[in-house]
């Protein structure tokens, strides 16, 4: 069927209370897993293609988006093209040729200032082209003061405890100190959003959505980008609180490390859309090593891609019934 768009999938899933599932993409044989796991599933799909992925592919978008739409036209569910984590501007220029829908634009990397100045002009830009825009808050904190639970973890004698280059509560690399709001200063720099301990502030995210036009925010509650193991523990409290504060879709980043329950009740408070990628990574390396190891005379790529790929076409058949399926009345 032909390519669909993120925002119709995200509008039809949170009226049915459910989540969109969103992949991360790397090779062929990531696009067709994703499209073989959704139909197995019976669900739509969205379709990412990072920068990261483009850089690894010499930085042509062209042959990743190309397989991809080819795949979504012949896939028996709908399917969206998603441009993921776009820092550059000549890339976020060329996703509407290339058949996505939707960017994130990520400039959660820069003082507050600066990322909603960068992210309002995206925003400006991207509507121009017919694009949904989705964005991240990397400077989390500000007004709130640090309340997690009832516990304030984040101010000391009025002064925000976890900016950078004072005493950090919230020691990246080191032993961490309980959640906490982190900047809360014009120019000092962000911690990542999905650093361990980083949380989105409602306050400032109700104002960075409303001045800068983004179409749909990635919070930071608890998942971290990257993780190998499902240990992940969401803050479900912040969560709700985010819900009410904010009329755009939540999404969630760095969801592979996020066990199935956590899953289940991000969904339920209020998360719309949910990234996976090191997920399929895991199942494919998994599998193709297994394979090696068991058929270390096998020369012929086709076997152990193979291999790779079925692994990853039942990681997401499972992910995407967790994401999809209907709460209880």
């Amino acid at each position: 069927m032909p390519l669909t768009t993120t925002g119709e999938l995200i509008t039809r899933a949170a009226a049915a209370r459910t989540a969109v599932p969103a992949f991360n993409i790397i090779s062929l044989e990531h696009v067709e897993a994703v499209v073989a796991g959704a139909e197995s599933a019976g669900a739509p799909v969205i379709l990412q293609v990072s920068e990261n992925a483009v850089r690894f592919r010499g930085g042509r978008l062209l042959p990743l988006a190309r397989a991809a739409t080819a795949a979504a036209e012949q896939a028996g569910v709908p399917v969206a093209l998603h441009l993921d984590h776009v820092q550059s501007d000549d890339l976020l220029g060329q996703a509407a040729d290339a058949g996505f829908s939707s960017v994130m634009y990520d400039a959660s990397r820069l003082p507050y200032e600066e990322n909603l100045a960068a992210t309002r002009a995206a925003a400006d830009r991207a509507h121009a082209q017919g694009l949904w825009i989705e964005a991240e808050l990397g400077r989390v904190g500000g007004k709130d003061t640090g309340r997690v639970g009832g516990k304030d973890t984040g101010r000391v004698g009025g002064k925000d405890t976890g900016r950078v280059g004072g005493k950090d509560t919230e020691r990246v690399g080191g032993k961490d100190a309980a959640p906490a709001w982190v900047g809360g200063k014009a120019g000092v720099p962000p911690l990542d959003a999905h650093a361990p301990g980083a949380r989105t502030d409602p306050d400032e995210a109700r104002a960075f959505v409303a001045d800068s036009g983004v179409d749909a925010l990635a919070v930071a509650i608890g998942s971290v980008h990257a993780m190998t193991t499902r240990t992940a523990a969401l803050d479900h409290i912040l969560l709700g609180r985010l819900n009410a504060a904010l009329d755009v879709p939540l999404v969630l980043h760095g969801s592979s490390g996020v066990p199935d329950a956590e899953l289940r009740a991000a969904v339920a408070g209020g998360i719309a859309k949910v990234n996976i990628g090191t997920a399929l990574n895991v199942a494919m390396t998994g599998a193709v090593r297994d394979f090696l190891t068991e058929h270390p005379d096998v020369v012929d790529p086709r076997q152990y891609v193979r291999a790779g790929r079925d692994a990853m076409v039942k990681t997401v058949t499972r992910l995407v019934g967790v994401l999809c399926a209907r709460p209880a009345p």
